[in-house]
């Protein structure tokens, strides 16, 4: 029972609002030591468990160097740049990325996720279609339109990484069939993949174009309406 004592301390830590790193670093050192582990053997996991886990130290390494971009002006020129292009919209920019995103995570290739590209780029680019119109876009469709932006990256590269052979997501699920019995030959399931990648897209654009057309509606085209007169 004096195992679970770790519990106790990372329940009582964040009770009382202290650092959660170093109440957590506790927990894991005090569980050892009452469990039988020395010191030294402690210090040893906690540093194969970093090492193991070094990307998401590059991860977290990687989100000042995006706020710093976002300070100088990453946003303002990804909006600028989708401003150009005529008549663009936050659902037909989502679902451009959606397909691109799908094409490239098949080869294992990553922009980063949510954080790293999405919200600095995808978002203010969505954002831009609208904007360039001369309209200030509301504080709800911009929330709108930033779930919808996260949502495309999720299905994209959910469905997307699976037809990548030596990608994470096919492994599991050869193994997990594996564990129960089940031979599975990598290229069959990718090829049984593939339509499911592309309903996944196809669904998700026509789900999003139908709110980017309800949003569109709130920000008509100035230009368009001055040619018509």
């Amino acid at each position: 029972m004096i195992k679970l004592i770790g519990v106790l301390i990372i329940v009582v830590g964040f009770a009382l609002k202290l650092d959660a790193i170093g109440i957590v670093i506790i927990a894991g050192v005090v569980t050892g030591l009452v469990s039988g582990i020395s010191f030294p053997q402690i210090l040893d996991i906690l540093g194969k468990t970093f090492v193991a886990n070094r990307y998401m130290s590059i991860f977290l390494m990687l989100l000042p160097v995006i706020g710093i971009l976002e300070k100088n002006g990453l946003k303002e020129t990804a909006g600028k740049f989708i401003a150009k292009i005529k008549n663009a919209t936050p659902g037909k920019v989502i679902m451009s990325y959606g397909v691109a995103r799908t094409f490239l995570a098949a080869f294992d290739i990553s922009f980063g996720g949510v954080a790293g590209f999405v919200r600095p780029v995808v978002y203010p680019m969505a954002v831009g279609s609208i904007e360039s119109r001369g309209k200030k876009i509301s504080e709800e469709d911009a929330e709108t339109i930033k779930a919808m932006s996260a949502g495309m990256e999720n299905v994209a590269w959910f469905f997307g990484q699976v037809l990548f052979l030596g990608g994470a997501g096919l492994l599991l699920v050869q193994g997990t069939l594996k564990g129960a019995g089940y031979d599975l030959d990598p290229i069959k399931a990718v090829k049984a993949e593939i339509p499911v990648a592309i309903i996944a897209i196809l669904v998700a654009s026509i789900y999003y174009g139908i709110i980017d057309k309800k949003i569109m509606k709130k920000y008509p085209d100035k230009k368009a309406k001055s040619e018509v007169k």
